[in-house]
């Protein structure tokens, strides 16, 4: 069956670009930072409803903290003119901590073992370490090339992987020195931007703007590479359920990987041409997507039943 929209677009009050979504399948919540207007979007999973617009201040990265369901922004440039990264609480659509940061921030990921935030600064060349339980910077870690893109965390070995895309590269980071022990070479791919962690497979899916999709062990071994449209910026992966979703170009693109052979394209639906952006829903499938237009903003969820 081909993929399908679950429910009609829903119109968001205030216009402008969205960078990074991400669900909190607990909690029924999807979110988006609404980094055109200065804002968090927060969405009810199951309704599609808009349920808010927090003014954060430039938000690029988003991520939740699974026990608390607080969510953690990056933003370049808040609205006190600084970079920073903030914890919000969605239930009183109040922002509860800020700290300030060395540069403006783009992607972020969470680790709850370590109750840390990693914040990398968009095309620079380094991460910022927030420890939540105090929410202060704890550390800066040195990354090589100037621009990192996407980042994500192995809860096992807390190592975090981050992509550097002028150097088509992969930096793995040492959390307990906060430095990076070693880079996984991706020479097959140019600016590379998604990246997903695999924990069932123990692999990293990274993606290139050359139209190449390719997936590695942690270890730094190539295990597949396969054709896959072009100017994708996040993707995102269900582990349950083993598909990988992008969006961009206009085509929503569902992935799906069974461990014994490669990756293989599965499903493609027409999208508006401003998605770069989305998230799967680990609960109901459902594949979040988000985008501005001359008609508006909009977020959407679509659905694939195999």
């Amino acid at each position: 069956m081909p993929i399908l929209p679950a429910a009609p677009p829903q119109p968001i009050a205030t216009a402008g670009g969205f960078d990074y979504v991400t669900v909190d399948s607990a909690r029924r919540r999807v979110y988006a930072a609404h980094g055109g207007a200065s804002q968090l979007l927060i969405v009810d999973a199951d309704a599609g409803k808009v349920l808010g617009l927090l003014t954060v201040g430039h938000t690029h990265g988003v991520a939740v903290d699974p026990a608390s369901g607080h969510v953690y922004t990056g933003e370049s440039g808040d609205i006190a003119g600084a970079n920073a990264v903030s914890e919000i609480d969605p239930v009183s659509m109040q922002e509860v901590h800020r700290v300030p940061v060395g540069g403006p921030v783009d992607a972020i990921a969470y680790d709850p073992g370590l109750h840390r935030v990693y914040a990398d600064e968009d095309d620079g060349t380094r991460i910022f370490v927030i420890d939540v339980k105090t929410f202060k910077q704890i550390g800066t870690i040195t990354l090589p090339g100037h621009k990192p893109e996407y980042i994500q965390i192995n809860p096992r070995t807390h190592e975090v992987y981050q992509n550097i895309a002028d150097a088509s590269e992969i930096a793995v980071i040492d959390p307990t020195t906060l430095t990076v022990k070693r880079t996984i070479a991706t020479p097959e791919l140019q600016n590379n931007h998604p990246l997903q962690f695999d924990s069932g497979f123990d692999a990293l899916w990274v993606m290139g703007e050359n139209n190449k999709l390719s997936l590695y062990s942690t270890t730094g071994k190539l295990l597949y590479t396969i054709n896959f449209p072009t100017n994708v910026d996040q993707c995102s992966l269900d582990e349950s359920r083993h598909f990988f979703a992008c969006g961009a170009g206009g085509q929503l693109t569902l992935v799906k990987y069974g461990g014994k052979a490669a990756p293989s394209i599965v499903a493609q639906t027409s999208i508006p041409k401003g998605v770069h952006t989305l998230a799967i829903d680990p609960a109901s499938g459902k594949i979040w997507i988000v985008w501005n237009s001359t008609t508006g903003a909009f977020v959407q969820p679509f659905v694939y039943t195999p």
